[in-house]
């Protein structure tokens, strides 16, 4: 059983990391812990304590049981994308509407 969730937890923190534009150096300074161990429980060798899943979790943004879910969905991340699609769909519609309204006007 060790072993699938280590490979759930490592599958989850790397992509979480990817999705943040994160180095493994990057994610192991904000989680306060040593490079080389983030690479080790990446590559399914080492599995961290519960202080450090922990800070894993808050330095990615997400909740620790995320680290577990085989369905791990980057919840914040959709959100932001969903926002910057609609904004793009407002900006587009309101120059529209302008362009329609200047040419009114002429």
């Amino acid at each position: 059983m060790k072993i699938k969730l280590r490979h759930i937890l490592a599958t989850n923190i790397r992509n979480h990391r990817h999705l943040l534009g994160y180095s493994q150096a990057k994610l192991a300074e904000i989680a306060n812990i040593a490079p080389a161990y983030v690479a080790m429980i990446e590559l399914e060798k080492k599995f961290p304590s519960d202080d450090v899943l922990e800070r894993v979790a808050k330095a990615l943004n997400i909740d620790p049981t995320e680290l577990f879910s085989k369905t791990c969905f980057p919840v914040e991340e959709v959100r932001i994308l969903h926002k910057s699609v609609l904004d793009g769909i407002t900006k587009v519609v309101n120059t529209q509407i302008a362009n329609f309204e200047k040419s009114k006007l002429v």
